[in-house]
């Protein structure tokens, strides 16, 4: 049987807390309730919390203070604040901090089941995360496995983009799965069951990209011996993907112009115009709005293109999310190989978790891929990893996911250290945060630093 909702209220008023929870239970909820910031957090740790509804304006710890601190140890947690004092200022620090909504007291029974309702909804959208997994379970990627806050809140804008009929454009450095997000956008769609057409834009010389594109009449250019179907036909009724749409010349960019406003296209060397029904994803690494100032990327297209920004982090931000992907890259490699590879030696995960990645997933997967071809035995060790990898190894502690591995043998003291500046890491600096994930006064943080 399925478990009821679990809904958290954190108010230092008894009376809202009774009235919060009396209506929530109505609705179906399972409710608990405290009134400070401290108790909120053991909950937290204790039991599965979906919901957590907070007052801003508490003694101890406020309730940004406690968002801060929530959506740093579960950013799956929705966290809905209130509050007697509300400001435009107030609600839009708390959306910076990660709060799905703000609602003013004194509190509407219907704002309040509607806010509650709409937060679960938006809870609901990341385990479509397993959607986008089995999606392209087939496609030999990887790229879509991860659990960072980064990586999470990339999937959820593209959940909630996918179903619509916009246009999407992806950014990010070169390595860190645009295209894989791209056919996922299409994957979630109305069009999933219709054609889904890649195009490397940077890979093509300008004089057979149009043709590419838009395809061409006999006797357009020297060699077009025979009509040719472009790209955009072929994607009729489906997605097309065009990479690095920031390499494309002014001719070209026109003509897409065209295919976005007006839904046509023009063959070279045709003079017919010939309708599709295209949905465009694009993607490229280069700042497009630098690149609209120095007048090499055209404004209007560029307006068109950018109606859903994604933003893809570098695997350098993905914290913990190495681990999972290096993991899932010798799987797909040792099958591939007729290998067994079992996993990674200590220092090796250690290497990898160490390592900038500057080429991102891309690199992390060529790495993987050299590593199991090399390894002589069940465990790949530093000795099979790439002399720049394999020096990159800093301190004892391993950071995999959401914990810490720590090797045996290791002094007390230097555990204590090391859980406390992976938590400083993970906190960004932020010590008072970091105090209350490891359940100690901010002074023992401090002390401890100057130790």
């Amino acid at each position: 049987m399925e478990e009821p909702v679990h809904v958290l209220v954190v108010d230092d008023e008894l009376g809202i807390l009774a009235s919060l929870q009396k209506i929530l239970e109505r609705e179906g909820y399972r409710v608990s309730i405290t009134d400070n910031g401290e108790e909120a957090l053991d909950t937290a740790r204790a039991e599965r919390v979906d919901l957590v509804l907070a007052d801003i304006m508490m003694p101890k710890m406020n309730g940004i203070e406690l968002l801060r601190t929530l959506k740093a140890m579960s950013p799956s947690i929705e966290v809905v604040m209130m509050t007697a004092f509300g400001s435009v200022e107030n609600a839009v620090e708390c959306m910076r901090e990660g709060a799905y909504d703000f609602i003013s007291k004194p509190l509407k029974r219907a704002i309040v089941v509607r806010s509650v309702q709409r937060a679960l909804e938006r809870r609901a959208l990341l385990t479509e995360n397993q959607i986008l997994r089995r999606a392209v379970s087939d496609s030999g990627g990887g790229h879509i496995i991860g659990k960072s806050t980064a990586w999470l809140r990339t999937l959820e804008i593209v959940s909630q983009a996918a179903p619509s009929a916009a246009t999407v454009l992806l950014s990010g450095e070169s390595g860190t799965g645009k295209e894989l997000l791209a056919k996922n956008v299409h994957l979630l769609s109305d069009r999933r069951d219709g054609p889904f057409v890649a195009v490397n834009c940077a890979a093509l010389p300008e004089s057979l990209l149009e043709s590419e594109l838009f395809g061409h009449e006999r006797g357009a250019f020297t060699g077009a011996t025979a009509r040719r179907e472009g790209r955009f036909q072929r994607a009729d009724g489906g997605t097309i993907f065009l990479d690095e749409i920031g390499e494309t010349s002014a001719s070209v960019q026109v003509r897409m112009l065209r295919v976005l406003q007006e839904g046509q296209i023009e063959s070279v060397g045709g003079q017919r115009v010939i309708p599709v029904d295209v949905r465009v994803v694009a993607a490229t690494n280069r700042n497009l709005e630098e690149d609209v100032k120095e007048g090499r990327f055209r404004e209007d297209l560029f307006y068109r293109l950018n109606v859903i920004r994604v933003v893809l982090p570098p695997l350098r931000d993905r914290h913990g999310d190495v681990t999972l992907l290096a993991q899932h890259f010798l799987t797909i490699y040792s099958e591939k190989n007729k290998k067994t590879v079992r996993g990674f030696s200590e220092a090796a995960v250690r290497a990898l978790d160490s390592y900038d990645w500057p080429g991102n997933v891309r690199e992390l997967e060529n790495t993987v891929e050299r590593a199991v071809v090399l390894c002589r035995g069940e465990m790949i060790g530093l000795e099979d990893l790439p002399d720049k990898i394999a020096s990159a190894v800093g301190g004892d502690a391993t950071t995999s996911g959401e914990g810490i591995t720590v090797p045996f043998g290791t002094p007390l003291d230097q555990i204590e250290r090391m859980l406390i500046v992976e938590t400083l890491k993970r906190t960004g600096g932020d010590k008072k945060m970091a105090a209350r994930l490891l359940g100690i006064h901010a002074r023992t943080i401090y002390r401890k630093l100057d130790e």
